[in-house]
Order: structure tokens, then C-alpha cells, then sequence
């Protein structure tokens, strides 16, 4: 650089830095609270805690608690909230000054920032990771706008729409009082369960209190919303989904946090939704994997629920077709109480058989009982037909000695389509229109699996001028109406009919068995329980499979606590959850072995473990539940520390769904 330049440019630093220690020295602070307690947004476990600011006089007013801000940390300006406002501190030095308030607007209420700190806690991650979960982004534009205001007076809540639950009038009376019950609720097949949860929480409401609903997917949304609008009618509520996008999600936010809003429906971001006196939390098929955040440091709803309960006394519903082995937990322990249908109405309302998949009808993969309920269930209304894999023909086996298919090129796996167009492989996607067995020569192919493209083009064929409808993959069918039809879907991507479906067939379930998840079982249930869960009252039922399996014998008793207990006590046998605490830590070797030797971890944890995870390792950390605590605070003093001697992260996860 050359001198004059060089001169210039350090000239211009020493005006910077005298205007700005002149700026600094001439604001005043604030005669009240003169201190901030500010959050600063980083994502560095060992500064993972508030720090103090002063407040200048000319902040006074709008750095209030829940407050945006910038401050200034180490030399950098950064974003932070405001979470109280101090008469002294702690800090033996001077005080920077807050550097300007972004935003008056409190959106971080006390109680959600205690709640984000227990999260953190909970899961050893950090606040800020929390906060992210916690608080939409700004959009300036919006937060200039007012909000309206809802009806002034909240409907009565409808009657009579838990008649038929034991012990669900009882649950509405303590809602109606004032009170703050706990139960974990199963639905039945033929309940209109968003109509029952709106019930719920119209009830609530009409006592004055809020009300936090959350479901696994936009799906599930849309339906909840339709009925919470039917029974409270226009304005009472609000949405909170990602997908409404940016500007909104953060209107239907302010709404909620300026209290013009105390219902809120969402999914698992809306967890921690500030409603105003919230006295009813309810959450919906807790056993869905969309309800576990897939972000650092990936809190389940669940949890986030229960302890929001926990810190502010509110009632809390559990609810499901199926039910985990977490909430079987919670009526173990007594922490809640069960809520269901007696089982005299359970069989008066569907009837579940199971039949083995080699009593097959000729011409067709499906048992003479499945193809007779098919047939019957037509004459009533439309009928379900659910199928594990999506796709024609997924995978191909030679026809006769049923070797896989293979591509000669690279090996993988071959598949079809449609039934028009030649073998190709699902890894290249390279063409084998004259494949040929490499074991035996035989040119024939045959589909050992078959997706729901491949089931509704068979099932057309079996009943012939019958609509056939399909839905899976990248097609999936919100509704269909109340008339004949055969609807195949994938699991998860089941319509739902008007009235329901008069009969619901399910399809390979050996498939659906087959994975390998110490979850595998409960997760099987829980679809299948959901497809059941559409049938109209009355309706039947057909399951596809080994009749011996607890898993099939659960639907045909519909017994989804007695399945839930048996997990449980397997996997208190093999020190699993809910009975244990587990956490994996994941990172290269030498981190992996470094942070085992930081570790402080509490007396009786079982280090399993390391095995290969992707491009590093993995340990299994596992202590008994009631030692949770201690070890999530040892992880989280692991993050502080390595966070502070600037080593390489891990990735820790407290409870993970699969391992």
C-alpha cells in the first residue's frame, strides 16, 4: 500500500474511533432499569448465558423485556433479546450501551424464555438454537400493521361430542372450571377427532383461557382448522405453520403474542407459541417423527409440551389412534389419566380380522376375506386399500429362482414403473430392456413387492368399472367423496373420506415390520391404527398378515394401551426409553474419543459403543431415567467446554427416535 494511502486509511480509523468513544461518553443512562439482561444470539455453548448492558435514556422506553436489540460483542454488532431489566448487575466493569433497540415489539414473553432455557437444558443445546425454534424471523412491514382484535365473546362450547368417552364429560368440567387435568386420550375408529379436540378446546376457551393445539403435518392442520372454525366460529383462532410464509406466519404471531389471539393450531414450531393465559395444551399422535425437530437441538414436541404444562399449570391432552410408550408412561406413573371407549361401543364400531397373506383368491395377491370386504365394503361407500411402497414395481426378482434383479452396470437394484415402459435401475438409471438372470439365465421377472401404483392397477382389473384412486409419493390426496370407490394410498398418504370408508384392507405388513428400528413395531401400530382410524362406524376392517404377531393381534382387540404397556416393559427389560435416558454423540474419532475423556458423566452410565455413523463415530450414552438430569448437564458442560477451547464440535442427541 502506498504511505499517503496507508496514512489516509489509518486516519480514517483514529476519526472512527474518536467518534465513537465520544458517543459512547455522551449518552446518558436510563433512570429506572438502567440494566438489560440481554441474550445475545450466538451459537457458542460457553456464552450461552445473559449478559448485562446498559440501558441509555433514549431506549428507556422501547428496550423492554421480550425486546429485539443490537449490541455490540466482541467488536462485532449481533442481534439479542431483552429478558429483564435490572435496578444493579453483577459486572464489576462499565457497561457497554445497548447499541439500538431493532424492535419495541416484546415477542420474547417470560414465560417461553424460561421455557427455551428448560428445552436447552433438557437436550444440551443452546438457548439461541431454541430461540430459532421459538421466534419467526421479523417482517418490519407486518409489525407496523394493527392487529385485529377477536370476538369479544368466545362460543359455547358444543355438547355431547365426548358422550360416548369414559370419563370425557369429566375431563370437560375440570377444563370448564378452571381447572388443569392430564390425560392421554384414544381415539377410536368413527370419532371425528378434530371435531372432539375443538370440543376440547372451546371449552377451555369459554373459560378464559388459551389454548396450544399441535398436529404432525399440514394435513392434519387443515382439518383441525376446519373444525375449530366450525365451532368457534371466524376470528377466535390462529395458524401457525411454516408454510403460510414469512409475512403470515409472523402476523398470525403478533396476533398471538399481543393477546388479540388465545387459540393457536400449528405444527411443531408452534410449541412455543406466546398465548396469553394458557390453560390447555393438546397434542396429537405424539408417536409421529414430524413432531421431533430435525435442527440442533432437536427438542420433541412432547417434551416441549409437558414442560410448558409443568412451568405454567395447564391442562394437557394427549391424543391418538395409537398410543406410545412415553404416554403409557405418564399413566403408569399417574401423572395422567386414560380416557377411552368402553369395549362394547369399540366393537359395535369396527370389527378387525387378520388373514395370512397365502389364502390367496386365484388371479389376484389378496386373501378370498380381503377381496369379499373389498366387494362388500363397495356396495356401502369407498374402501381403503393401504400398501407399505410407493411406485409400480419397486423391486424385481428373477422369476425363477428369485435371485434379485440387478443392473449390469452398477449393480443396483432394478425396478418398473409402469407396466409400458423396460426395467431400470433405481441407482444409474440405466435401461435393461433384455435383462437375463446372472444364476440361472431365465429371462422372466416377478415383483416380490409391489407398489400402490402397481395394487390399483390389479385392483381395477379385480373389479372392473369401479373408480380406483391413488395416492403416495409426490400425489397425495387431501379428500374423497362419499361414494363407491377403491382408494390404494401408501402408508401416510391415506385420504380421508366424508363419512368414511365402509371397509379398510391393509397390505404386506410384514413389510412394514420389517425395518430395522428398535421402533419398528409401535411405529407399525401406529399406521396401521391410523388407517383403521378412518373407517366409518360400522365399518371392517381386513389386515393382511401373520395372525400369531402382538403387533396384528393389538388391532384386532384394538388395544392400543395393552400394546403400549408391552413396549414399555420390553424396553425397560433392555434399558431403553421411557425407562432410561439415552444420548448419542456423534463426531470423527479423535473428537469422539476427546470428548469421552471431558465427559464428567454421572455414576452407572453404559458407554455402548463407538460404532461407524456415516463419516465418523458413535457412542450410545445411557443412564437410568431418573439420572436424565445429570446426564444432560454433563453434556451440556461438554459443549461449554470444547465451545470454549475451540475444538471441533459434536453432535449430541438427548432421546433420539431411532437409533
Amino acid at each position: 500500500m502506498l504511505p499517503g494511502l496507508r496514512a489516509a486509511v489509518d486516519d480514517a480509523k483514529a476519526r472512527a474511533r474518536a467518534t465513537r468513544q465520544r458517543n459512547a461518553a455522551a449518552w446518558e443512562p436510563a433512570a429506572a432499569a438502567p440494566v438489560a439482561r440481554v441474550l445475545v444470539d450466538l451459537p457458542l455453548a460457553h456464552l450461552d448465558r445473559p449478559f448485562d448492558y446498559a440501558v441509555p435514556v433514549a431506549m428507556a422506553e422501547t428496550a423492554v423485556p421480550g425486546a429485539r436489540v443490537k449490541v455490540r460483542f466482541a467488536g462485532q454488532d449481533v442481534d439479542g433479546f431483552v429478558v429483564e431489566r435490572a435496578e444493579t448487575t453483577d459486572h464489576t466493569g462499565r457497561l457497554q450501551p445497548l447499541r439500538r433497540v431493532v424492535s419495541p415489539e416484546p415477542v420474547l414473553t417470560p414465560e417461553v424464555a424460561e421455557l427455551t432455557r428448560r428445552v436447552a437444558e433438557r437436550y444440551a443445546g443452546t438457548r439461541a438454537d431454541v430461540l430459532r425454534l421459538a421466534v419467526p424471523p421479523r417482517h418490519a412491514t407486518t409489525e407496523k400493521q394493527p392487529t385485529p382484535a377477536a370476538p369479544a365473546t368466545p362460543p359455547p362450547p358444543p355438547a355431547g361430542a365426548w358422550a360416548v368417552v369414559e370419563r370425557g364429560e369429566a375431563f370437560l368440567h375440570h377444563l370448564a372450571t378452571g381447572g388443569s387435568p392430564r390425560a392421554v386420550w384414544g381415539a377410536a375408529p368413527g370419532d371425528d377427532w378434530p371435531a372432539m379436540l375443538a370440543t376440547a378446546a372451546a371449552t377451555s376457551y369459554a373459560a378464559g383461557r388459551g389454548v396450544l393445539l399441535c398436529v404432525p403435518d399440514q394435513r392434519d392442520v387443515a382439518r383441525v382448522d376446519a373444525a375449530l372454525t366450525s365451532t368457534l366460529g371466524e376470528g377466535h383462532h390462529r395458524v401457525l405453520t411454516a408454510e403460510a410464509g414469512p409475512a403470515a406466519r409472523y402476523r398470525d404471531f403478533l396476533a398471538v403474542s399481543r393477546g388479540a389471539s388465545r387459540v393457536v393450531l400449528g405444527t411443531r414450531s408452534a410449541a412455543f407459541a406466546p398465548v396469553h393465559d394458557l390453560g390447555l395444551v393438546v397434542l396429537w399422535d405424539d408417536g409421529d417423527d414430524l413432531h421431533a425437530e430435525p435442527r440442533a437441538p432437536y427438542p420433541h414436541v412432547r417434551d416441549v409440551l409437558l414442560t410448558r404444562a409443568d412451568l405454567q399449570g395447564t391442562a394437557v391432552l394427549l391424543g391418538g389412534h395409537a398410543r406410545t410408550p412415553e404416554a403409557q408412561h405418564l399413566l403408569a406413573t399417574g401423572w395422567a389419566h386414560e380416557l377411552s371407549m368402553d369395549r362394547s361401543t369399540l366393537r359395535a364400531r369396527a370389527r378387525v380380522e387378520v388373514v395370512p397373506a397365502e389364502d390367496r383368491a386365484v388371479g389376484t395377491r389378496l386373501p378370498h376375506r380381503a377381496v369379499a370386504a373389498i366387494r362388500d365394503g363397495l356396495t356401502r361407500g369407498p374402501v381403503l386399500v393401504q400398501t407399505p411402497r410407493a411406485g409400480y414395481a419397486p423391486a424385481l426378482a428373477c422369476e425363477r429362482c428369485r435371485t434379485p434383479a440387478r443392473c449390469r452396470t452398477c449393480s443396483g437394484p432394478l425396478a418398473l414403473v409402469s407396466a409400458t415402459v423396460p426395467p431400470h435401475c433405481r441407482w444409474c438409471g440405466t435401461a435393461e430392456p433384455a435383462w437375463s438372470c446372472a444364476e440361472c439365465g431365465h429371462r422372466g421377472l416377478r415383483a416380490p413387492v409391489r407398489g400402490e401404483a402397481r395394487t390399483a392397477e390389479e385392483l381395477g382389473r379385480m373389479v372392473p368399472g369401479t373408480t380406483v384412486r391413488s395416492s403416495g409419493g409426490d400425489r397425495v390426496v387431501a379428500g374423497v367423496p362419499d361414494t363407491p370407490a377403491i382408494v390404494v394410498a401408501t402408508v401416510g398418504a391415506e385420504p380421508v373420506a366424508e363419512a368414511g370408508y365402509a371397509a379398510v384392507v391393509l397390505l404386506d405388513t410384514w413389510l412394514t415390520l420389517a425395518r430395522e428400528d428398535m421402533r419398528a413395531d409401535e411405529e407399525a401400530v401406529r399406521r396401521w391404527a391410523g388407517a383403521i382410524g378412518l373407517l366409518a362406524p360400522g365399518g371392517r376392517a381386513v389386515v393382511v398378515g401373520d395372525p400369531a404377531h402382538p403387533a396384528l393381534q393389538a388391532l384386532v382387540r384394538w388395544d392400543p394401551g395393552g400394546f403400549a404397556e408391552r413396549e414399555m416393559t420390553e424396553r425397560a427389560a433392555a434399558h431403553l426409553p421411557p425407562a432410561a435416558r439415552i444420548a448419542t454423540v456423534t463426531a470423527d474419532p479423535g473428537s469422539l474419543d476427546d470428548a469421552l475423556t471431558l465427559m464428567d458423566l454421572p455414576d452407572g452410565t453404559e458407554v455402548l459403543g463407538p460404532v461407524p455413523a456415516g463419516e465418523g463415530q458413535r457412542v450410545v450414552l445411557r443412564v437410568p431415567r431418573s439420572r436424565g438430569p445429570q446426564l444432560s448437564a454433563a453434556l451440556l458442560e461438554l459443549q461449554r467446554l470444547r465451545s470454549a477451547r475451540k475444538l471441533d464440535p459434536v453432535r449430541v442427541q438427548v432421546d433420539p427416535l431411532s437409533l
